[in-house]
């Protein structure tokens, strides 16, 4: 492949985004850029997950050292679970992707990602390298640090510590350990030399701490020649924050996953240990005997002294006397032959200026959304609020051939605001995460170009370049166009400028399940996204499915108008699966997608878009009781899987939870994690266990030990653990096969644990009293089996039945064996 030029590679590689808006920086901040500005230093800290980094030692590379740090998440924290709604999967990755960047946005790191899948719990970097490509995971493990350059690499996890821990976290110890090597190696991935140079780091560091011995009292014992502690408590007067209380609010940003931080303030030392290259002598800073002036670039010592001189000279009253000899320091970054440090430096130096001059620059929609090959109007918006010689000449959007000619000369406080139309490109860009535009496996994430792997997200849908020229010096600075309205109690509300298909579907419910033989409707919402059209609605399912009508003629009159129909599916008599596919075919143009938004508050509006689908599962499910009562915990969709088979699902808070309420159902299920999560619940747990005395089912889904609201989880003794199979193909024993929760309504085989999705279960007690029989064994391979996947314990007229089997993801996924198991736990007694 024939290489491309330094500067387009950067301009491509660009880690630019959209993010949530951000005021001018403040004086002191300006000041700490300043000093960021006169360090050529870099750290790449590598883990797993979203969650995994040390935001106090990221904190402290930053904004202390004023070290450039990356983050490496191996993967986007796909497999777990969601505190604070219903999304997981891939959704959830989004999500998790979102509260790295505003973490990193609170910490001054920048943030990477490999095309790892995370595929759930892995008990071993073995089994996990399985199911990763390995070689794809540690190529993008180099390509990370090939682009990065880090001087020094810092692991969250021990290589050397093979099932003491997430095998992805032991996986990302290891992979970093061979990319040190390999990264300085010509031959190794070669490809990437076609956008890049090898590059190899000086020393690598595992940060280690009392957590990876055992025991506090075992790591103060532990030799500790090998390592270097870090006071990571330091406290910055010019911020007004130490570092520890930035590092929690960066840590506070992983809401999905419930890590709400509270700071601790005071001397905090963390450790590292020296896993390669040389020790600093006399256990001296990260950095020592590492060049991290400008002098480590040719023509760069004067650079280093003009920024010096732009730190002691700096005027925290009016930081605009500084801007002068950042022109200086601008011009000179311009002419540098190493063009790694120059992208950095420009950019950083002229956020530094664009902030000392008050300059304000604004590109905002009318429209949040619009499609390919759309007129779109943008307000711009230009203010100075310095004394220097300032013109703002054009604005220029860099994804289209449109140049809005400007010419004008602003003088202190003024602003020059216009508005501009133009078409958008017919080959635009969708938004929507570049990783999920093709179809992935269990493991991996498919990205077939070079210079999009590692990137955190999406470029903006559409940047404004604004050239303006401060003191006989040309600059451009480069704005996401945003989407911005009025809010009456918010104020001004910044949303993502979105790209969507001119037509979006979305089939409800995603899963219909038959019983029976008689037919079910579904609805499907078709909302055009631009303007007047007509076309016809199809639905494809396979010959064995019957869908009435079979086309529907539509029209739409104008842009974001929504229409919901509704077709007639019936199915065959035989038990099977089936995928329901939506289309609407316009002027020999077939669109097929449904345009899904992620939003919540603490990070910018995500959209995603996947195939207009359903499933269609035609099965065999007896069940007695008709009501049920579901408290939800962290958020499932178990709930509206139940109504699926014919129950009458009613949603219950703790505070509704009384003897008179729940007389009129069946059985109550609780939601996961819901005695983690909702403090309140362990109130009414005499309540709940008086209507399992009166002949009622109460079913209660995993939770944690850790953070356990209450100690009377049930009406018995029952101890939680840390206990799981991950495997979800493995092999399930019949502990108890002539209990009536194996045999009635529905008669459970092996075949019903066939097709399940990421796991068994979680959780599961270890200790139980007698009064529960446990109905399951399982085990994940070379481990002993585990007994407490499902237990059920009568309790007066009714039955009590814990359950860590992970129906939070297999109902949801339309797993058949799933739901009459479900069933026939709701059915007990009955």
């Amino acid at each position: 492949m024939k290489k491309i030029s330094l500067s387009l590679f950067a301009l491509l590689f660009a880690f630019s985004s959209f993010s949530q808006y951000k005021t001018q920086l403040n004086s002191s901040e300006i000041y700490q850029k300043i000093e960021k500005l006169n360090f050529l230093g870099s750290v790449l800290y590598i883990a797993a997950h979203p969650d995994d980094e040390n935001t106090k030692l990221i904190s402290y590379l930053s904004k202390n050292l004023h070290a450039r740090t990356g983050y490496l998440s191996l993967t986007r924290g796909d497999g777990g679970q969601n505190l604070i709604g219903p999304e997981i999967r891939e959704a959830l990755g989004v999500i998790r992707t979102q509260e790295l960047l505003a973490a990193r946005r609170i910490d001054g790191g920048e943030q990477f990602f490999t095309r790892a899948n995370d595929f759930g719990y892995s008990k071993n970097p073995t089994e996990t390298l399985s199911i990763w490509d390995k070689e794809k995971v540690l190529s993008d493990v180099v390509w990370t640090i090939r682009k990065f350059q880090p001087d020094v690499i810092i692991n969250r996890f021990d290589h050397r510590t093979e099932g003491r821990t997430h095998g992805h976290h032991t996986a990302s110890a290891r992979l970093s350990m061979e990319a040190f090597d390999l990264a300085g190696k010509k031959g190794s991935f070669s490809e990437q030399l076609d956008y890049l140079s090898t590059w190899q780091p000086k020393r690598m560091f595992f940060n280690t701490s009392w957590w990876f011995y055992g025991s506090q009292g075992k790591f103060k014992n532990a030799d500790k020649s090998n390592m270097l502690a870090v006071d990571v408590g330091n406290y910055y007067p010019v911020l007004g924050k130490s570092n520890t209380e930035i590092a929690s609010l960066s840590r506070s940003q992983h809401k999905s996953q419930g890590f709400g931080n509270t700071a601790v303030r005071g001397k905090d030392l963390e450790y590292i240990e020296l896993i390669k290259g040389k020790m600093p002598a006399g256990q001296e800073a990260i950095f020592a005997g590492i060049n991290t002036s400008w002098s480590r670039l040719k023509n760069g010592k004067e650079i280093g002294e003009l920024v010096s001189e732009i730190q002691r000279d700096y005027d925290f009253k009016n930081p605009s006397h500084s801007i002068p000899k950042l022109l200086q320091v601008y011009t000179k970054i311009e002419q540098l032959e190493n063009k790694h440090w120059q992208e950095i430096k420009l950019k950083e130096v002229k956020e530094i200026i664009a902030s000392a001059a008050g300059l304000y620059l604004e590109a905002y929609a009318e429209n949040q959304i619009a499609t390919p090959n759309d007129s779109v109007k943008v307000n711009i918006e230009v203010t100075n609020r310095n004394e220097l010689d300032t013109n703002a000449y054009s604005v220029y959007f860099n994804e289209t051939n449109f140049t809005k000619s400007i010419q004008k000369n602003l003088s202190n406080n003024t602003s020059y605001n216009t508005t501009v139309n133009f078409k958008l490109p017919k080959e635009i860009a969708y938004s929507s995460p570049y990783w999920l535009d093709l179809p992935h496996t269990i493991g991996m994430y498919k990205v077939p170009e070079q210079l999009k792997r590692g990137k955190p997200e999406n470029d903006a849908a559409l940047n404004a370049v604004f050239n303006l020229n401060i003191n006989g010096t040309k600059l451009n600075f480069t704005k996401p166009v945003v989407y911005k309205t009025n809010d009456a109690v918010k104020g001004e509300v910044y949303k993502p400028f979105l790209i969507v298909p001119k037509i979006s579907l979305k089939v409800e419910p995603e899963i219909l399940i038959f019983n029976e033989n008689t037919s079910k409707a579904i609805s499907l919402k078709v909302k055009n996204n631009s303007s007047a059209t007509e076309g016809e609605l199809r639905l494809e399912a396979g010959e064995n499915w019957q869908i009435e009508p079979a086309a529907i003629p539509i029209s739409f009159q104008k842009k974001g108008e929504e229409k919901t129909f509704r077709f007639k599916i019936t199915p065959p008599k035989e038990k099977t699966t089936g995928k329901l596919k939506a289309f609407f075919f316009r002027k020999g143009k077939k669109y097929s997608q449904e345009n899904a938004i992620i939003d919540y508050e603490h990070i910018p509006q995500q959209s995603i878009l996947s195939p207009a689908e359903a499933k269609l599962i035609k099965l065999d499910i007896k069940k007695k009781g008709e009501k049920i009562a579901y408290i939800q915990g962290a958020g499932d969709k178990v709930g509206e899987s139940l109504t699926q088979i014919g129950y009458d699902v009613t949603y219950l808070t703790p505070a509704e939870i009384n003897q008179n309420k729940l007389a009129q159902f069946d059985a109550v299920v609780v939601g996961i994690r819901a005695y983690n999560v909702l403090e309140s619940l362990k109130y009414k747990q005499k309540t709940l266990f008086d209507f399992v005395k009166n002949g009622g089912n109460m079913l209660v889904q995993y939770n944690t030990a850790h953070a356990l609201e209450t100690k009377n989880l049930a009406p018995y003794s029952l101890k939680l653990s840390k206990n799981r199979v991950t495997n979800e193909n493995a092999k399930v024993d019949f502990l108890a096969p002539e209990h009536p929760v194996l045999n009635a309504p529905n008669k459970i085989t092996k075949a019903d644990f066939e097709n399940w999705v990421q796991e068994r279960g979680l959780y599961f007690p270890e200790e139980w009293n007698k009064k529960f029989t446990p109905i399951l064994g399982m085990n994940d391979e070379q481990e002993t089996q585990k007994k407490g996947s499902l237990l059920v314990a009568p309790y007066g007229k009714g039955y009590y039945i814990y359950t860590g089997l992970s129906f939070f993801r297999e109902l949801p996924a339309g797993v058949p064996g799933a739901y009459r198991l479900f069933a026939n736990l709701l059915s007990l007694g009955k």
